[in-house]
């Protein structure tokens, strides 16, 4: 299970980090606000961390813009803001607990706890992704086109996946090496252009109209625009 901590004081960030780990949960890290604003979208992480005072964005702002860009992930806010009206704007920016620093570990890890068993409870709700007939359903792991079942490996599904989350968007080789592959780009690997190809022949080849299109220089791009 994956946390991102949106932190901005470096000593917290390392705290939080280490005791998160601790206990079993991977940890994503963001120092400002729109690097978390921007994790928490591409990555969707099982829960967000959010401090409220940051640069960039604050945590209240944060928030609301992961919930306007489709974040459904539950959203923890820690602050040193303790008043009701504090709480009461993050709460109405979207989102789901608010624990006033300082705290308890044991107390967060408990929130933590509730706060994603609720999500993982949503998510298993969550519909099929679809795009002009393409069907991706990310519970069963099965992607269907015009009533065909289409069969993709791990990487395929999680490719296929990516772009489907980010329709109409040019995703670049290197964004998608990172959130696909959790890697670094490497400007001597073709690994991103052999993956595309092999979804082409899978979700394109045949049928129309085709989705998957190269924006040379730039990247790829899930349309259905030529």
């Amino acid at each position: 299970m994956r946390i991102l901590v949106v932190e901005d004081e470096p000593k917290v960030a390392a705290f939080l980090k280490q005791g998160l780990e601790e206990s079993g949960y991977a940890v994503i890290s963001a120092h400002d606000g729109p690097q978390g604003r921007d994790l928490a979208l591409h990555e969707a992480p099982d829960l967000v961390m959010l401090d409220v005072v940051m640069p960039g964005m604050n945590g209240v702002e944060v928030c609301r813009a992961i919930r306007q860009g489709g974040g459904r992930m539950p959203i923890l806010m820690l602050t040193a803001l303790g008043t009701t009206d504090d709480k009461v704007l993050g709460l109405d920016a979207g989102a789901d607990d608010y624990l006033v620093k300082p705290f308890e570990f044991k107390e967060l890890l408990a929130r933590v706890r509730s706060l994603t068993r609720r999500g993982q409870q949503e998510a298993d709700s969550e519909p099929p992704l679809e795009y002009h007939g393409l069907l991706l359903d990310t519970q069963r792991k099965e992607a269907v086109r015009g009533g065909q079942r289409i069969p993709l490996t791990a990487k395929e599904f999680a490719l296929l996946e990516f772009l489907l989350r980010n329709p109409g968007k040019v995703l670049s080789r290197a964004l998608i090496s990172e959130r696909v592959w959790d890697i670094r780009f490497d400007t001597g690997t073709n690994v991103v252009d052999s993956y595309i190809k092999f979804l082409r022949k899978k979700v394109d080849r045949d049928f129309e109209p085709k989705l998957i299109h190269t924006r040379v220089g730039l990247g790829y791009i899930l349309t259905a625009e030529p």
